[in-house]
């Protein structure tokens, strides 16, 4: 529970607020840009108070979501109808789960809802509110980990929902050694005719990609949207090798998707997927000259 006591000095004065203990994992700002901001010290903070009514609607939903409980009001306000927002529509028959979890850093995941049976990509937090929504939407079928970062708490859907779970193998560990689907070597799987496994090895080993209906991309801690509008990957957050990271990018080149759904950092959406692979070689030619500016320097 936030600490009004330990309340970081840039917080505008009023009701909301965000405590020492955020991360600055990026969750708050994504779901309420207009209230919070990021500080040049490295957190969230409450930059704008929010109107009542969607704004604060908004805030709410951010404070449930934060991995730290990090955001905290001075009087109390009733935030049930905000912990029961999530799922959150991002588009068709996709959502954005909230409840992000402090041993994942606060990464995103996902929860496809179709009739050949629901797909969560990665794991939220096991809150309550969140288990029981996700019942009324029909449960989980299969759960897809991406990488070994963003696993959180996959055990209790799994006894929650039953769900088989799927990880590259290069990526288990004594924590996900229960997995029940591994996923073997490097070349694309099809799970079914709307679901494609790609694995595109990087960020970890054993990092996977999965393409859903050739339009929705979930990429993990592989590839993400950036706040300037465009696609971004950085060798700072590269755990096994950046070359290979660089390689997979491009691998993308092959598919077609208008989505990328990460993990970490912002989402990047395109108006066609000729319009997402331009996107992918602007990227790679970044990358490209920052390699060859590194090699000369």
């Amino acid at each position: 529970m936030a600490q009004i006591s330990q309340t970081l000095p840039e917080n505008v004065p009023g009701n909301f607020f965000v405590d020492r203990s955020c991360i600055d994992c990026d969750t708050c700002r994504q779901i309420a840009p207009q209230t919070f901001i990021r500080s040049e010290s490295g957190y969230s903070f409450v930059a704008r108070q929010p109107a009542e009514g969607d704004e604060q609607h908004r805030a709410l939903m951010a404070l449930v979501a934060c991995p730290t409980a990090s955001i905290g009001t001075a009087r109390k306000i009733d935030a049930s109808e905000a912990a029961g927002a999530f799922p959150e529509l991002v588009e068709d028959d996709v959502f954005y789960c909230g409840y992000t979890s402090e041993s994942s850093f606060g990464a995103s995941s996902y929860l496809i809802q179709r009739a050949a049976g629901n797909v969560l990509v990665d794991s939220p937090r096991a809150a309550r509110p969140l288990l029981r929504r996700i019942a009324r939407m029909g449960g989980v079928r299969l759960m897809f980990l991406t990488h070994r970062d963003d696993v959180a708490d996959h055990e209790a859907f799994h006894r929650e929902f039953g769900c088989d779970r799927l990880l590259h193998r290069a990526d288990v560990t004594g924590r996900t050694s229960g997995v029940e689907r591994p996923i073997d070597g490097w070349d694309p799987v099809p799970l079914d005719d709307e679901l494609l496994v790609i694995p595109v090895p990087g960020h970890t080993r054993g990092s996977a990609a999965l393409l859903y209906r050739r339009k929705f991309l979930f990429t993990g801690d592989h590839l993400w949207g950036t706040e300037e509008g465009e696609l971004g990957a950085s060798r700072s957050v590269c755990w096994y090798s950046w070359s290979e990271q660089v390689r997979s990018i491009e691998r993308l080149l092959e598919f077609d998707f208008e989505w990328v759904l990460p993990g970490h950092e912002r989402r990047f959406r395109t108006e066609s997927a000729a319009a997402m692979r331009k996107a992918v070689e602007r990227l790679l030619s970044r990358l490209r000259r920052s390699t060859s500016a590194r090699a000369t320097s």
